[in-house]
């Protein structure tokens, strides 16, 4: 069987999966690379003061990593500057923050060449490589200028913009070009793939491909929609381990009867966390009766700290969360708990049984799992509602969710009510439900869908990019 090749920008396979720190996603990446004998290629984390064009090799619980370090130029201009500065805002609608700089643009280009020409030299004839997300869009391009003619996929975890604000970013064109030397594109939902085929053939006046493709500058991509999931059975055994059985005995325990929400979210101006507390300090506004028997627990790990718009948000929600506290809070009540650091899976899936509300309010998101992940935490018995932003792509699936508008605080306030008000009964029907879409679209499904959807292409013996493409039928 051919290998499998996954490349990101960080390599993100645990060192020791008995750990239970790792994510969902690199769970299952590493499974399938230990199936299909594989490599994991990307960035080390570190810098290098002289680039060397070389990968250190390791194996991490039986996969290999192949690990590149950059020069301190690269991270500022390729990472910080045109993946967080840049293409991250854009992608997010957020045209208030996205910065255009040229420099940023050439240590984007730089870096994926560089990558390239580390990892064309250890491709096999046979290997099948996966690319993944914004930060590695023109890889493809750049292997195929070294001649690489392998089969190539791209899944994009972040949502696609609209047209109108994709055309403000310099080059453009040249960006969306590059995908064209993939033989299948992957989105997260219908949405953004709309919003891809737009620009196609709006702006570059390509054209439709049969039902699963698009033709533009001289090529044919083949596209789908492959939803990711978490790994459902993984974070149930992490629930319900000790871990997670104390982390939830010590949170039922603080709650002291009272109803308790939660939100986990990476420090992001994408996530919507000034947004979703002041809709929670308009719900203190709207019912005094109920303050005192709910509060809100805050989780929201820093990140990307050396960006500057990451500070001034951190600042800003530092004392929103320090405002409404002193404006409401009592002597035996916080109606915040604002916590900036990261917590274990097992900890979370007890976190999260333990809340009767789920708020997952981004103002734009690709997926976002921590919805998921609500969902399969919770007791049949007695499960929590979820309240879920419409403007994430969990929100095309999880229909019986509390969908709000998370840019107005009255409609959060009030499907705050909601949920703590609801009856058991409708809370086990659409928690069932949900649970039906969270086991439908299980991580390994959402892998073994695109990988198998990628095998299934034909290349033509003169490696033009692709011939056709038949997926499984309800692969995309």
């Amino acid at each position: 069987m051919s290998r499998l090749i996954v490349v990101s920008n960080r390599v993100s396979a645990p060192k020791d999966p008995a750990a239970g720190s790792a994510g969902g996603l690199a769970m299952a990446l590493s499974a399938a690379l230990r199936t299909y004998d594989g490599l994991w290629f990307g960035w080390s984390g570190e810098t290098i003061e002289t680039f060397t064009g070389e990968a250190k090799i390791e194996d991490r619980a039986g996969v290999t990593v192949a690990l590149v370090d950059l020069e301190p130029q690269d991270v500022d201009e390729y990472y910080n500057g045109y993946a967080n500065k840049t293409l991250w805002p854009l992608f997010h609608h957020r045209l208030d923050l996205t910065a255009y700089e040229r420099s940023y643009g050439e240590g984007y280009e730089r870096v994926n060449q560089r990558f390239a020409e580390v990892l064309a030299p250890m491709l096999e004839p046979d290997d099948i490589i996966w690319v993944h997300d914004y930060h590695l869009i023109p890889m493809a391009r750049d292997l195929r200028r070294l001649g690489v003619t392998n089969r190539i996929g791209f899944f994009l975890h972040t949502p696609w913009p609209v047209r109108q604000l994709l055309v403000t970013l310099p080059h453009h064109r040249r960006l969306v070009e590059s995908l064209f030397a993939y033989d299948l594109i992957g989105f997260q939902t219908e949405e953004w793939l709309d919003l891809f085929r737009d620009y196609v053939i709006s702006e570059a006046r390509g054209e439709l491909a049969g039902d699963n493709g698009l033709e533009a500058f001289g090529r044919k991509v083949c596209v789908g929609v492959y939803p990711i999931g978490i790994d459902v059975e993984d974070f149930m055994g992490a629930r319900d381990s000790p871990a997670g059985l104390r982390t939830y005995d010590r949170m039922a325990a603080s709650s002291a009867f009272r109803s308790m929400m939660v939100g986990v979210d990476r420090l992001d101006y994408s996530k919507g966390l000034e947004e979703r507390m002041l809709g929670y300090e308009q719900f203190l506004h709207d019912n005094a009766e109920l303050r005192g028997d709910v509060f809100l627990v805050q989780v929201t790990p820093i990140s990307r700290d050396d960006v500057d718009t990451y500070q001034d948000i951190r600042a800003r929600l530092d004392a929103l969360a320090g405002r409404i506290n002193g404006e409401y809070a009592d002597m035996d009540w916080q109606p915040i708990r604002y916590l900036n650091r990261g917590y274990r899976r097992d900890q979370l899936a007890g976190i999260y049984r333990a809340a009767r509300v789920g708020l997952v309010t981004p103002l734009r998101d690709g997926m976002n799992l921590v919805a998921k992940e609500y969902v399969a935490a919770q007791n049949p018995d007695d499960p929590g509602v979820l309240i879920l932003s419409r403007f994430a792509g969990a929100a095309e699936q999880m229909g019986e969710a509390l969908l709000v508008n998370p840019f107005s605080r009255e409609e959060l306030s009030d499907a705050i009510k909601t949920a703590l008000t609801m009856p058991r009964e409708e809370r086990i029907r659409k928690w069932t439900a949900l649970m039906k879409v969270v086991r439908d679209t299980d991580v390994a499904i959402w892998r073994d869908d695109f990988v198998q959807a990628l095998r299934s292409i034909e290349v033509a013996d003169d490696g033009d990019r692709p011939l056709h493409h038949q997926p499984r039928a309800d692969a995309a």
